[in-house]
């Protein structure tokens, strides 16, 4: 899928500002580029999890938000995530350092980086 194509069916899991009750999972910047995750934790599980951040970036958003999904359902601690996995989901996009790179920031302002 292309990051276009993502947003036109919407983001899912962004908000514009933390949800009360949510823990903060962690946060990153890159120069002007900024993401956090917060996750709804219950019964030691992520049960939701959302994302805030810069609106500047189309593939950060895309990323952040393919990667909320991913970590719902997981324990918490102990989530996983892998770049390659958000990768090979916009594997149609041609600019794939840029892509490398947003994901790279996703992964670290989660700690798995």
């Amino acid at each position: 899928m292309k990051v276009a194509e993502y947003h036109k069916l919407g983001l899912k899991h962004r908000v514009d500002a933390p949800p009360e009750g949510y823990v903060l999972l962690g946060e990153a910047r890159d120069g002007g580029h900024r993401v956090a995750f917060y996750g709804r934790v219950q019964e030691g599980r992520l049960e939701r999890v959302v994302h805030t951040g810069s609106k500047r970036c189309r593939k950060l958003l895309a990323l952040a938000d393919v990667a909320a999904e991913r970590l719902q359902g997981q324990p918490y601690p102990g989530y996983q995530l892998a770049l390659e996995d958000l990768l090979a989901f916009f594997a149609g996009e041609k600019d794939r350092a840029k892509m490398e790179a947003r994901g790279r920031l996703v992964l670290r302002a989660l700690g798995l980086a």
